[in-house]
């Protein structure tokens, strides 16, 4: 099949708990082929594994089915296939539940499922246990003329790629083109984050209600992110490198149908909100498949104490000593003091620090109201002015996510077709990767020469000047210099992957990347956040989209179902990067943005 029209392939939903009305909204905004909704995240097989503990019947997203309610009918009329991660737990239960709920609506729809990703029984005190699959049995289903194909837990961006595949008859070994669809797979995966949500430069476009993105992918494996006409936010180059920096670690993006590289991806503003993603080059996938396991952790419970006006500190050390003794048969007890207050402050809340404490241990007891109460009953014995944000409730069950490998082999990746066969779906045969490319053409049009897009590093050692011909001396930066905001200039998108946390950082222009390669080291960026210290970092390079990424490892503890640290998810790590400030070169800084108060320095 050669030379199919591109393929319209969209998202509407980024988790689950998403806008419930983007399911309509994008069947009726403007054609498409397909629509694809993403449901599954570590914290969210965690809350399925315990609803399939209440009823075996249980484990997929509920709201998906609701959604369809609806949404049946329309994609029927429209003719747009469905893919949806929403199984869960138990995809086959999915299945049956959207036959049932098309009989009961009058639409007649092929339905059909993939399953083998469920690994329980696992390892011991494992409530759920999955590998990650890939889109080969997405595209089996497709090509057995499903209209609606629900699967457990398959890579995020095998959404997308599988469909491409069916739409293009792809074969396994079309790297490249599968690639490319893995990258626009990436950018459509958390919706509206494509399209202006989460955007670090949101002040210059409206994002109020952003549209949900959708990809017009080509039979080469390239692709155009754009949204339906008349939807909020906005499609750039921006949104998009925020996004294909999202929760990646590292130039290769290891898959179970390829591994893309995602330095060799370049961008290029195509149209008013559209963005033509072209040269993703692909690789053989590792012969090994992710392995997502949530466990219970324990228990945990917490009490936030206000503390206005003088003596904060001396306060919290009040509190801290009277509950010594309670917190001392507790397994671990952590507080935090967030200086929320301000000196002379106009109001009371501004006046006020708030003093965290977080209990975990294996026993609801030791960390439920015997404890709690304990601290409501210093109400009346302790700092000036006590007072707590909420009163303390029940001890609450806290979850552990862990990541493994697996041989694909063993993995029984099955696809349930719409008249109940059951194809297995064999693995990617061993092949020799490529070797990698020495040099890479800039993300975007009118960029300078590239540089080696295969470096990346710890602590920058080894790193040469990116963006510059090899042997070339890095030109020195102007003597004037002004002490500003970091995002003044850098936009960033971290997240979360188990207890690790990525940092992605991007600029827009040839020379504001020299400055930030050379300049944000894993050394400056554990200065400038000093959370990090002592923990490993490394830092990868991608000079095709100016940008570098760094993975923190085990800032999150145990996942964000653990709910280790204040930021969980570790979605605001970035912003707070951005927040501090360095000396930047004046030149560099946009000049419509406030200095900040230190002014310009020499």
């Amino acid at each position: 099949m050669t030379g199919r029209r591109p393929l319209r392939i969209a998202n509407a939903s980024g988790f689950y708990g998403d806008r419930f009305g983007a399911f309509e909204e994008m069947l009726t905004g403007g054609p498409l082929d397909v629509l694809t909704g993403d449901y599954l995240a570590e914290l969210t097989m965690l809350i399925l594994g315990r609803d399939r503990l209440k009823s075996p019947d249980l484990g997929y997203a509920k709201t998906f089915l609701r959604q369809l309610e609806e949404g049946l009918g329309l994609a029927h009329e429209r003719g747009v296939r469905i893919v949806a991660n929403a199984g869960g737990l138990n995809p086959a239960g999915l299945a049956d539940a959207i036959r049932a709920l098309a009989a009961e609506v009058g639409v007649p729809v092929s339905v059909a499922h993939v399953e083998g990703d469920d690994l329980m029984p696992f390892a011991e005190g494992a409530l759920t246990a999955n590998a990650y699959l890939g889109g080969a049995g997405i595209t089996a289903c497709l090509r057995a003329g499903a209209d609606v194909v629900v699967t457990g837990r398959v890579t995020d961006a095998a959404l997308v790629s599988g469909p491409a595949a069916w739409w293009f008859d792809w074969a396994p070994d079309d790297y490249d083109r599968l690639a490319g669809a893995v990258a626009a797979g990436h950018v459509l995966e958390c919706g509206t984050q494509a399209t202006g949500g989460n955007y670090a430069f949101f002040t210059a476009h409206d994002v109020r209600r952003p549209g949900f993105p959708l990809a017009e992918i080509s039979e080469d494996g390239s692709s155009v992110i754009t949204k339906h006409p008349g939807t909020g936010g906005v499609v750039s180059t921006g949104t998009v490198t925020a996004q294909l920096l999202y929760e990646t670690q590292g130039p290769r993006y290891l898959g179970p149908d390829v591994t893309a590289r995602l330095d060799t991806v370049r961008l290029a503003q195509a149209g008013p909100d559209r963005v033509a993603i072209t040269g993703a080059v692909g690789e053989p996938p590792p012969p090994t498949l992710k392995v997502g396991v949530t466990r219970i952790g324990g228990w945990r419970n917490e009490v936030v104490f206000v503390l206005t006006g003088l003596d904060i500190e001396a306060k919290a050390a009040l509190v801290r000593a009277q509950l010594a003794d309670a917190l001392s048969q507790v397994a671990t007890a952590d507080w935090t003091l967030a200086r929320t207050d301000h000196e002379d402050a106009p109001t009371e809340e501004t006046a006020s620090a708030l003093l965290r404490l977080v209990v975990r241990d294996p026993s609801a007891d030791r960390v439920g109201r015997v404890l709690t109460s304990q601290a409501i009953e210093l109400a009346l014995a302790s700092y000036p002015g006590f007072h707590v944000t909420t009163p303390p409730g029940p001890a609450q069950p806290y979850g552990v996510f862990t990541a493994s490998t697996i041989p694909a082999a063993s993995v029984p990746h099955v696809a349930v077709l719409p008249d109940g066969t059951r194809l297995a779906v064999p693995p990617i045969q061993d092949a020799p990767a490529r070797p990698a490319p020495t040099s890479a053409r800039p993300a975007f049009e009118g960029a300078g020469p590239g540089a080696d897009p295969t470096v990346s590093g710890r602590g920058g050692v080894g790193e040469g000047p990116a963006g510059l011909p090899t042997g070339t001396a890095p030109p020195q930066a102007p003597a004037g210099t002004t002490r500003a905001p970091l995002g003044r200039l850098v936009g960033a998108r971290s997240g979360d992957k188990g207890g690790d946390a990525n940092i992605g950082v991007w600029v827009e222009s040839d020379e504001a990347w020299e400055w930030l390669h050379r300049t944000l080291t894993v050394e400056t960026l554990q200065a400038l956040l000093p959370e990090t210290a002592g923990l490993s970092v490394t830092r990868h390079t991608l000079p095709n989209l100016r940008a570098l990424n760094f993975t923190v490892a085990a800032i999150l503890g145990a996942g964000v179902a653990s709910a280790h640290r204040f930021d969980p998810q570790a979605k605001a790590l970035g912003e707070w990067l951005r927040a501090r400030h360095l000396d930047i070169p004046t030149h560099l800084l946009p000049t419509h943005l406030p200095l900040t108060p230190e002014g310009t320095r020499s």
